[in-house]
């Protein structure tokens, strides 16, 4: 028997699969289906992207981001490559070194970025700093949307950014693993956000938002996807029952719920950070524009969260990360919200000093 904890919103990993995409696996489990993509769901997978991106793209499968990024990024660059990122970008801090792995070599170029955004201007700085023999050749753009800390590029952000490509001659990859946040938030399409802004390359998350394994990637230039599929293969990532990683794409897509989860776990993050922004106590670190929640409290509130169960992360900016899924319950932000909202009560009450050399 299972003994569930309860809900916490220290990551959207959290969450378990969504009931579209857990009914589309059990849907998928009902008899001998071809192996290694060459089942009915994958190739109806691709076309649902194909449809709601209105473009005749590439579109692969793989377990997860990490593989996603880090292979996309390596099919985009040779060894002697290097790729432009924020300093603060997932590829950077938390892939540990898979990126230069699977391409052999290919530098990071790191760009200060507090928010987590690049630049245009921050771009140009590296990809023109050196043009000499003995530097890493800048060839490919990566930003994440949103950001590690929560932030949306806009549309006319995105299109600023591959127009400078353009310019230079470099590849735009976008590392979407809350892709669909991104659009909920902007209520825009995906094609407006990706491929029709100058993405070349998109990595779209499933795993985040209602599956329980999987990530799409995406050329929207077929010309650059070519043997893409050896290099799944060869890092381990052609998965032998495809239609275990296809099917829920088809269900999330079809019926919407890609978007719908979106909507809800970016509800839940304004509905936190609305109800402790009178708190003094407490600031944001980071505008609230996903579904995440990056808040900075005197330690002793901290503490008193943990004493109270609560699970959280402290690793950008110092600040408390609060993510939400798409299971998020309302009453257990609410909890959350509470017992917040007592914490800076009880700090209020203690001096923060005497509360320190207490806890």
């Amino acid at each position: 028997m299972t003994s569930y904890q309860p809900q916490q919103f220290a990551s959207d990993n959290y969450a378990g699969a969504c009931p579209e995409a857990w009914d589309a696996m059990l849907a998928a489990n009902g008899g001998s289906a071809t192996a290694y993509g060459e089942d009915s769901w994958t190739g109806q997978a691709a076309d649902c992207f194909r449809t709601l991106f209105d473009k005749d793209c590439e579109v692969f499968f793989v377990f997860n981001g990490t593989a996603a990024n880090s292979l996309a990024l390596a099919s985009l660059c040779q060894s002697y490559h290097s790729v432009i990122c924020s300093s603060a970008a997932h590829v950077e801090t938390d892939e540990c070194g898979a990126p230069e792995f699977f391409s052999n070599g290919s530098k990071l170029l790191l760009a200060p970025s507090p928010d987590g955004k690049l630049t245009p201007q921050a771009i140009r700085e590296l990809a023109t700093s050196r043009s000499d023999i003995h530097f890493p050749k800048p060839r490919v753009v990566t930003i994440t949307q949103p950001t590690e800390t929560g932030q949306v590029y806009s549309v006319a952000e995105v299109t600023a950014i591959a127009a400078l490509c353009r310019e230079l001659g470099l590849r735009l990859h976008m590392d979407g693993a809350r892709f669909a946040h991104a659009c909920a938030t902007l209520d825009c399409t995906p094609a407006e956000i990706s491929w029709q802004a100058g993405v070349d390359v998109l990595c779209f998350g499933g795993t985040k938002n209602g599956m329980a394994v999987g990530e799409a990637v995406i050329f929207f230039d077929r010309a650059l996807a070519a043997d893409f599929g050896y290099r799944c293969k060869q890092a381990g990532q052609l998965a032998s029952k495809m239609r275990f990683l296809s099917a829920p794409w088809v269900a999330l897509l079809e019926s919407g719920a890609w978007l719908r989860n979106a909507r809800h776990g970016n509800a839940c993050a304004q509905r936190l950070a609305a109800q402790v922004a009178d708190l003094p106590e407490i600031r944001l670190l980071f505008p609230v524009q996903a579904n995440g929640v990056f808040l900075t409290a005197p330690a002793p509130v901290l503490d008193e969260l943990r004493r109270r169960g609560w699970r959280f992360y402290t690793f950008i900016g110092g600040g408390a990360r609060f993510m939400f899924a798409w299971d998020a319950r309302i009453e257990r932000v609410d909890e959350l919200a509470a017992d917040l909202r007592d914490a800076c009560r009880l700090c209020r009450a203690v001096p923060i000093d005497t509360a320190a050399a207490l806890s």
